[in-house]
């Protein structure tokens, strides 16, 4: 009874403490690398080995293995600069190789020599934390007495400033986070690995096992592992590929465990979630998940049935759309369990509930009586975000046409080299032109004019439904669509434009990335046309936008510093928003019962593979993986609890996107598995935690390893990292 009523309370608070005992406590929580020693008997009971104050040294071990890929997690394992990841996180650069005559999505990659290792896809990175360091008080002073747009302007120009400092030093990636909606800010430096190879990776049939219909499910036996390499230049700095350069050699690296895990062991995640909405007021709620969730999630399924039907299962367009096609999926089974999972938890209710506890909290002290109006006005402004929201949500995605977003960046490109570069909007400025060459040049991979044409058709449908005042009048004229209400006249407007376009050839892209704004208003091309004669609505929504983010960097820091008051004194502690920046999640490997009557096993085995099999994709196991099974053929890996091979595992920690690839560590820092996803009942866990249903999965190492040796021959990686039992 005790442990109920401290959940209820945990999750009217919407954040666990860290000092209560029992399985569903201290469990919350993706905590920054400075507040570990501030858990750090929690995390000694728990389980953890290692000094706690030791993980919060970034450049130190273990943190100091873990690294980003822009959007995923990985680490070190090899003094040669060997990087696992998710499969799915590697599965882009995967597609970039792959052709229908040589598909290595279908038959898996394995370089047998590091001269075999193939150059990872465009734009592909590997940042190695080197600093970290505190910018608040340069960040924000004397920006309370400025306008919302002065507010605004000033805090991004620092952001550039601050940056463009820290990247004096070539070779080095620099960012200032905000933390706790822009209370906090800090300096990121990292080493920025520009020559990423791709060295291995298992066949979709082990990598993507079960596909979309196990996506966010449990039991599953996914091998979602893959290994890139970090190559840098002979003298250690950060280069472009080049045959000359050579493997990076980190300061740290993970060793391996064969040994693996238990029911019930201690485990913790390092990695770098994308972001969380946890903080986020009602108004933002009560919009996502009463009109932009459902709305975006009927969307997308129309939108995977367009590219389906455009690209054909084995065409080569097929093979350009894999990684998006993967990706929507994901995201529709994602939304699905977000708005389930709100539904379930009474999510808008609970929120709401907050708000007053909140309230209540602010009324019975007179000196917190200034929190009140700045939170009121932030709550006005929620709602006034989400009705502009909801009004350019059409538009929005009638513009996603891929060679239209082309235009646009080019001659916003034109525009901002205007500037100088210092005051350039981030994305065009000098250190961003390596990414946006890359852009222009991995379009060519990604691109079918035939299924880009029927993706926009299938959103023009959808914003030509719309009432006249969520119509855009310069949208509309620029392309045609006044009076327009057929779909045969669509394909008439469309086909004038693929037709009259060369933005399809890589060589134009790359020549315009110098081309003057007066070069690109003398274009005839359709789609640089309608680019132009958008740009300065476009211009307007952002200014609007920053208007009113504005105001919000002078609200929500009052809002924030309630909050978190209001949860220390319950005796919590608070932890920021995911925002990309490493974080440490810590709990155990537990099963769960997500609803009344289901268990959910902590691990699943080889002997679930071939149960699922049925031959036909996506539970298509390898032959020589299902003989192998067939026969016992276990090899050292077997977890004798279970009998067999562990493939997955779950765990109760708290985690989201942006931690795919993260690595999951036991009690002395080894490396134990790949987190790789949630279960579906865990999802709405972004907006609110509820520790009964939270279940993170994860590829166990022994399964890795097993694949390797006996499956794919991998045995030189193996070999190259360090192994423990």
């Amino acid at each position: 009874m005790r442990i109920r009523t401290l959940t209820v309370a945990l999750l009217m608070a919407g954040v666990a403490t860290s000092s209560l005992s029992g399985p569903l406590a201290a469990k919350e929580g993706m905590f920054t690398p400075e507040q570990l020693p501030e858990i750090a008997d929690d995390l000694r009971e728990a389980g953890l080995e290692l000094d706690p104050d030791a993980l919060s040294d970034l450049t130190g071990f273990p943190m100091g293995a873990v690294v980003s890929l822009g959007g995923c997690s990985a680490s070190f394992v090899s003094p040669q600069g060997l990087v696992v990841t998710n499969h799915h996180c590697a599965r882009g650069s995967v597609q970039y190789n792959s052709t229908a005559e040589n598909n290595y999505l279908e038959n898996g990659f394995l370089a047998p020599t590091m001269g075999d290792e193939l150059p990872a896809a465009p734009g592909s990175r590997i940042y190695v934390t080197t600093e970290f360091s505190d910018v608040t008080q340069r960040m924000r002073a004397g920006t309370d007495a400025l306008s919302p747009n002065e507010r605004y302007d000033t805090v991004e120009q620092r952001m550039k400033d601050i940056t463009a400092e820290c990247e004096q030093e070539a070779g080095f990636r620099c960012r200032v986070a905000s933390y706790y909606g822009g209370s906090q800010y800090k300096l990121i430096k990292q080493l920025e690995v520009k020559d990423v190879r791709l060295v291995y990776a298992p066949a979709d049939s082990i990598g993507k096992y079960g596909g979309d219909v196990d996506n966010w499910m449990w039991p599953r036996h996914t091998g979602d592992f893959s290994f890139y390499r970090a190559y840098v230049a002979p003298d250690g700095s950060a280069a472009e590929y080049s045959k000359d350069n050579v493997p990076y050699q980190p300061d740290h690296h993970l060793k391996v465990s064969a040994a693996g895990l238990d029911d019930g062991d201690f485990v913790m995640v390092a990695g770098y979630p994308g972001s969380t909405s946890r903080y986020a007021m009602l108004a933002e709620v009560e919009n996502t998940f009463g009109w932009n969730y459902p709305t975006f999630q009927t969307l997308l399924t129309d939108w995977i049935g367009t590219i389906e039907t455009a690209a054909p299962e084995g065409s080569d367009a097929r093979v350009k759309y894999e990684s998006r096609l993967a990706g929507l999926n994901n995201y529709e089974k994602n939304l699905r369990g977000q708005i389930e999972g709100a539904r379930r938890v009474g999510l808008i209710e609970r929120r709401r509930e907050r708000e007053e506890a909140l309230a209540a909290w602010i009324a019975a002290d007179p000196s917190r009586a200034a929190y009140g109006p700045a939170i009121a006005d932030l709550s006005a402004l929620s709602e006034e975000s989400a009705t502009a929201a909801r009004t350019s949500f059409w538009y929005g995605n009638a513009t996603r046409a891929q060679l239209l977003s082309v235009a646009q960046r080019l001659y916003r490109l034109a525009k901002e080299n205007e500037k100088p570069n210092a005051q350039r909007d981030s994305g065009y400025q000098e250190r961003d032109m390596a990414f946006f060459r890359q852009s222009m040049q991995a379009l060519d991979r990604r691109y079918d004019p035939v299924v880009d044409k029927a993706e926009w058709k299938l959103f023009l449908k959808g914003y030509i439904a719309q009432p006249e005042a969520e119509r855009v009048a310069v949208y509309d004229d620029a392309l045609g669509l006044t009076g327009i209400d057929d779909a045969k006249q669509l394909d008439t407007i469309l086909d004038g434009f693929y037709e009259g376009t060369s933005l399809d050839e890589t060589e134009t892209r790359l020549a315009l990335m110098d081309a003057s704004v007066a070069e690109l208003e003398a274009s005839n091309d359709p789609f640089m046309k309608l680019a132009i004669a958008l740009y300065d609505y476009e211009r307007g929504l952002e200014d609007a936008g920053e208007e009113r983010a504005g105001r919000a960097l002078a609200l929500r820091p009052a809002y924030m510093e309630a909050i978190t008051q209001w949860q220390s004194e319950q005796g919590q502690l608070p932890y920021p928003d995911a925002n990309s920046t490493l974080r440490i999640t810590f709990g155990n490997v537990m099963g769960g019962s997500p609803f009344d009557g289901m268990a959910y096993l902590p691990f699943t085995t080889l002997e679930g593979i071939t149960q699922k099999d049925t031959g036909i994709d996506p539970f298509n196991a390898p032959a020589r993986e299902l003989a192998l099974i067939e026969a016992k053929d276990y090899g050292p890996y077997e977890l004798e609890t279970i009998g067999s091979v562990p493939v997955n595992y779950l765990s109760d920690l708290d985690v989201t996107g942006g931690n795919s690839g993260s690595a999951t560590l036991n009690a002395q820092g080894e490396l134990v598995g790949l987190l790789f996803d949630g279960t579906f009942e865990s999802v709405n866990s972004d907006w609110d935690f509820d520790p009964r249903t939270t279940r993170s999965i994860h590829v166990d190492t022994r399964y890795m390893l097993w694949v390797m040796e006996k499956v794919d021959g991998a045995t030189n990686l193996i070999e190259e990292m360090d192994i423990v039992e």
